[in-house]
């Protein structure tokens, strides 16, 4: 963490060489260089140029060479997302389809004022971004492995993502749980400044560029531990009203007494968060797991109604949970 200022301050030589690069992968293949309509004093969020040369280095991460490289793949007439197909049209504007996906607005949490990122509330997104959520061993990471390789040989363009995996916030979050006892509100804030890097800086701009995004836990997660944890649902449902509404959201619904025996088999210990540990719900680490998630689950059953989550029930055998997801979402991507 300590390290930010300089990847910041990095992060400005590289700006000025990528914004053009930068903004055909953001304009869905339309070959325009990226501009920005908010003059200062408007209503928008001013100089977008600044806003990103005030965060890390993303011209220089993985994200913006994998994107650059699709893109020139794309162009080729190689997959169905990142470009593939959505070339820029005879009257110069940008094609309203890339890669067989209509291009829309995206959605937001909040309200019409307050809600998304407000200098990115008025662009197009072409790809589809899906949720995968659920329990510590549920069979997340799994599905979301399966469903990356069964998607790319359908031809889509495939982006993977998840919690702690920002680049100037999620390590830090990890040696900070590990060696700083960290408040309950702190810790949500962390998290939060953790997706809300990756989804300016890799999720948005890969839903952009006609890609599926298949997320390993979203903001559902992080509100159901805020909750068990005691802060109000409405602190929670505020705090992350900048978020982008998923296409599609399953939830692994596991039973606690299945989901200790799987944590053992894989690593033969219990996770001090994943336990609750952190809350004092029991001396026992085996009795606070799954008292904690079954808490867990209990919340997720609150956020179903709200957020129309698809349960999916996650005790059956691997194979048989991926052919159902399988099914589901390549029936909507191919109406999408």
């Amino acid at each position: 963490m300590g390290d930010f200022a300089s990847v910041r301050d990095a992060s400005g030589a590289v700006v000025a060489e990528a914004h053009a690069a930068y903004g055909r992968v953001m304009h869905d293949g339309a070959g325009e260089d990226y501009e920005d309509d908010d003059a200062p004093g408007d209503s928008g969020a001013g100089d977008i140029t600044e806003e990103y040369s005030d965060s890390h280095a993303y011209y220089d991460s993985d994200i913006y060479r994998q994107l650059a490289v699709a893109e020139d793949a794309g162009t080729a007439g190689g997959s169905r997302g990142a470009g593939a197909g959505g070339g820029a049209d005879a009257g110069g504007g940008s094609s309203s389809n890339v890669g067989g996906m209509k291009s829309r607005k995206p959605k937001w949490y909040g309200t019409k004022k307050f809600g998304g990122l407000h200098y990115l509330r008025d662009i197009e997104i072409a790809g589809r971004l899906i949720v995968i959520e659920g329990p510590d061993a549920s069979g997340r990471s799994t599905q979301i492995e399966l469903l990356t390789t069964q998607l790319e040989a359908e031809g889509y363009a495939v982006l993977n993502t998840g919690l702690t995996r920002s680049e100037i916030i999620g390590q830090g979050i990890l040696e900070a749980k590990r060696n700083i006892s960290l408040g309950v509100r702190t810790l949500a804030m962390f998290y939060a400044a953790d997706f809300a890097d990756q989804l300016e800086h890799k999720i948005i701009p890969a839903l952009q560029a006609g890609y599926v995004v298949l997320a390993d836990r979203y903001i559902y997660t992080l509100m159901a531990r805020n909750t068990v944890r005691g802060i109000r649902r409405s602190w929670s449902g505020n705090l992350y009203s900048f978020a982008l509404v998923p296409d599609m959201t399953f939830y692994l619904d596991v039973d606690p007494y299945v989901l200790v025996h799987r944590v053992f088999a894989k690593r033969q210990s219990l996770d001090y968060y994943e336990s609750g540990a952190d809350m004092g719900i029991s001396k026992n680490m085996y009795d606070s797991f799954i008292k904690y998630q079954q808490r867990l689950a209990r919340e997720f059953g609150i956020l179903e109604q709200k957020y129309d989550l698809n349960i999916i029930n996650g005790n059956r055998p691997t194979d048989a949970i991926n052919a159902g997801l399988k099914k589901q979402i390549l029936r909507y991507l191919s109406k999408a």
